[in-house]
């Protein structure tokens, strides 16, 4: 029904797709985090532009992971995960957190064991160690829904952002 009238509403409105919303979202400055857990075989993380905050008390968060990604199935098993609010001195640590088949946690990550046996990722903005409340379902994606236990907000510089595909610094 909607696309009979959409010409009517905006000359330039084009059915969804999966293009459409990765366009949408080009749009839309997201700041950059990297998602740390514990695998089976040894530490796992990807950068996420999901991140969001959920409740304040509780203390909740939320982000997206793809159910294709490396990550997902210790994201799938893991009780405790890590979440760390990058710098914008870290873009080439977000681009490897990215990047499929990179050595995520090889010697050019500064990293360390944390609480619950969560990778803790050195030299970040923010981080927390959480506890996953629950997975939900999206799409191709899970929504994962988890409680922040622990925190550090004192890192030292100005966040990175995510905008039109780029790594970016926030300015004024």
């Amino acid at each position: 029904m909607f696309s009979e009238y959409s010409e009517l509403l905006h000359p330039r409105w084009v059915p969804a797709s999966p293009e459409l919303l990765r366009s949408v979202f080009r749009q839309h400055a997201a700041g950059v985090a990297v998602i740390t857990a514990r695998g089976e075989f040894g530490p796992v993380g990807f950068t996420a532009t999901s991140l969001a905050s959920v409740s304040a008390d509780p203390p909740l968060l939320s982000f997206g992971v793809g159910t294709g990604g490396a990550s997902w199935p210790a994201i799938a098993a893991s009780d405790h995960v890590g979440v760390h609010v990058l710098g914008e001195h870290q873009r080439e640590l977000a681009a490897t957190f990215a990047r499929p088949g990179a050595d995520r946690f090889g010697a050019a990550t500064a990293w360390h064991e944390g609480p619950e046996g969560v990778p803790v990722l050195d030299d970040v903005l923010a981080r927390a160690v959480c506890a996953v409340v629950t997975r939900v379902p999206a799409g191709d994606h899970r929504i994962v829904l988890a409680e922040v236990l622990l925190g550090d907000h004192t890192g030292p510089g100005r966040p990175l952002v995510h905008h039109q595909g780029r790594f970016r610094a926030l300015r004024d």
